[in-house]
C-alpha cells in the first residue's frame, strides 16, 4: 500500500529525551496531523474537542501529554481516567499506553472492564494506580462499591465518545463526571461531529478548542454494483481481482457472517468470522489469528466496525451497505491507516459517488491461504511470561529460526504466538508441551 507524506518529528514538541528515545524504538518518528494539532494544546492543559477517525494515531496524541505531566512522586495516585465505549478498544489503549510509558519506571496503568472479576479488579486498585482505563458500566461499577476514587485526577479522556453515546452511555458517563473534580482538563475525541457530541461538550468541557482535521485520500472508496450479479459471485469475482493479503468483510446479520465463512472456507480461503454469538474467548482469539496474519478474511457484524486494533488491512469489503453514513465511516476506518493507502468496496443497488462498472479481472487460482498459523500457549500474563521468553524458548527448545515467527500476543492466562506454516512441520511432534522459565506449559495450534 503507498505511504502517505509523514509530519512533523516528535523532537519539535517534545523535549524529554527518554520519552524521544522510547518513540524512536517504538519507531514513532514523525507526528500523524492529530498529533501535530493536539499535542501542544493538550500539553499546555487545555480541553479539547477532536474530530479523528480510529487508526489516526488519537492514542499516542492524548497518552503521550497524560505521561509527560504525570507526577509519579505521588505513588500511585490515580491521575487520569480514560473512558472506551468497548471492551477491546479500553485493552488496546491500555497496551499502547503502556508501551509509551516504558520511557519511565514504575508507571502503573490498570485496565478496568467487563470478562474480568470485580473482586481481582478491586483488589489491583487497591494497591493503587496512575492511569486507569475502563468502560463506563465497569467504571460505574467500581465507583458504587467504593472501590474507585476519581476525585482528584487532572484529566479525564473521552475516546470514541459518539460510539458510546450510539451504545446508551450519555447518562453512565454524566454519572462519572459527577464524581471527577470541576478543575479537571477534558479531552474528547469522536469521529464524528453530531449534535449529541456537541451538546456533551458543551456540558462537559470549559473553553474547549476544536480541532477538525481534512479527512486525507488514504482510502479509495468504490461501490459495485451488486444488482447486475449474484453477490457471492460478485464477492469472489472483486477478491480474486485486487487479491488481497488482509480482508474485512462486512455482513449486517450473523447469519450471513456464517454463510460467507462457510463459502470462502470451502473454496479453500482461510477465513473467521465474529459476531456477538460468539464467547469472548473465542471472539478474542479470531480477532487475534487475524491480526497476526493467520487468516486472511474477517467477516463481522458491525459490532467488529469500532476499537480494533488490526494494522494494514488492505481491504474492507461492504458485502451488505450499511444503513447509515456513521456506520459506513467506521467500518471503512478499518483501513487506510497508520500512514498507509486502503481501500473499501461496498456492494449496493443504489447509485453513488464513485460507482464503478470495472471490469473485474478473475483469472487468478490461489487459494488465498494465509502464511501463518496460531501457536497457543497454556500460560500468559498471571504466569509471568513475556514475549521474550516465549521466543527464546521456541527457538532453543524447538529449533525455530526467529524469522519463523510472527506476532506474539500474552493475555492473562495464555499466549498466542504466529509462526510461518512451513516451518511447523520439522516440530509438529514436539508441539505438545514445552518448559518456559523452569515452568511446564501445553501448546496446540488454533
Amino acid at each position: 500500500m503507498k505511504e502517505i507524506p509523514m509530519q512533523k518529528t516528535f523532537d519539535t514538541i517534545i523535549n524529554d529525551v527518554d520519552m524521544l528515545q522510547n518513540l524512536e524504538v517504538l519507531g514513532f518518528t514523525h507526528m500523524m496531523p492529530i498529533q501535530e494539532e493536539s499535542l501542544p494544546l493538550v500539553l499546555e492543559k487545555k480541553d479539547l474537542l477532536a474530530r479523528a477517525k480510529t487508526g489516526s494515531g488519537k492514542t499516542v496524541a492524548f497518552g503521550l501529554p497524560l505521561l509527560l505531566n504525570l507526577d509519579i512522586t505521588q505513588r500511585y495516585k490515580i491521575d487520569s481516567l480514560i473512558l472506551t465505549p468497548t471492551r477491546e478498544l479500553a485493552t488496546q489503549v491500555s497496551n499502547e499506553l503502556r508501551k509509551l510509558a516504558r520511557y519511565k519506571e514504575n508507571i502503573k496503568i490498570l485496565t478496568l472492564c467487563g470478562g474480568a472479576p470485580l473482586r481481582a479488579q478491586a483488589n489491583s486498585l487497591k494497591h493503587g494506580a496512575h492511569i486507569v482505563v475502563g468502560t463506563p458500566g465497569r467504571i460505574l461499577d467500581h465507583l458504587d462499591k467504593k472501590t474507585l476514587q476519581i476525585n482528584q485526577i487532572s484529566t479525564l479522556v473521552l475516546d470514541e465518545a459518539d460510539r458510546m453515546l450510539d451504545m446508551g452511555f450519555y447518562a453512565d458517563i454524566q454519572k462519572i463526571i459527577e464524581q471527577t473534580p470541576k478543575n479537571r482538563q477534558t479531552l474528547l475525541f469522536s469521529a464524528t461531529f453530531d449534535e449529541e457530541i456537541k451538546k456533551l461538550s458543551h456540558e462537559i468541557q470549559k473553553e474547549r478548542v476544536e480541532i477538525e482535521l481534512e479527512s486525507t485520500n488514504s482510502i479509495e472508496e468504490l461501490y459495485f454494483d451488486a444488482s447486475k450479479f449474484n453477490k457471492d459471485t460478485l464477492l469472489i469475482n472483486t477478491i480474486k481481482h485486487y487479491e488481497p493479503k488482509s480482508c474485512i468483510i462486512f455482513a449486517n446479520t450473523k447469519v450471513k457472517t456464517g454463510e460467507i465463512e462457510g463459502l470462502l472456507l470451502s473454496l479453500g480461503y482461510d477465513a473467521i468470522s465474529i459476531n456477538s454469538d460468539l464467547e469472548q474467548i473465542d471472539r478474542d482469539e479470531n480477532l487475534i489469528k487475524f491480526s497476526n496474519a493467520s487468516a486472511t478474511f474477517l467477516i463481522a457484524t458491525d459490532v467488529a466496525s469500532r476499537g480494533l486494533d488490526i494494522k494494514n488491512v488492505e481491504l474492507v469489503l461492504n458485502y451488505d451497505a450499511p444503513h447509515d453514513s456513521e456506520v459506513y465511516t467506521h467500518r471503512i476506518g478499518r483501513t487506510g491507516r497508520n500512514n498507509t493507502q486502503g481501500r473499501a468496496i461496498t456492494f449496493t443497488t443504489k447509485s453513488a459517488k464513485g460507482f464503478s462498472d470495472i471490469d473485474l479481472h478473475v483469472e487468478n487460482k490461489s487459494s488465498y491461504k494465509a502464511s501463518m498459523q496460531t501457536l497457543c500457549i497454556s500460560g500468559g500474563k498471571k504466569q509471568k511470561l513475556r514475549a521474550g521468553d516465549i521466543v527464546g524458548t521456541l527457538i532453543q527448545q524447538l529449533g525455530f529460526e526467529k524469522e519463523d515467527i510472527g506476532a506474539i500476543n500474552v493475555t492473562d492466562f495464555y499466549s498466542y504466538v504466529a509462526i510461518e506454516k512451513k516451518s511447523l512441520k520439522k516440530v509438529k511432534d514436539k508441539l505438545k508441551e514445552c518448559n518456559i522459565k523452569k515452568k511446564r506449559f501445553r501448546m496446540w495450534l488454533i
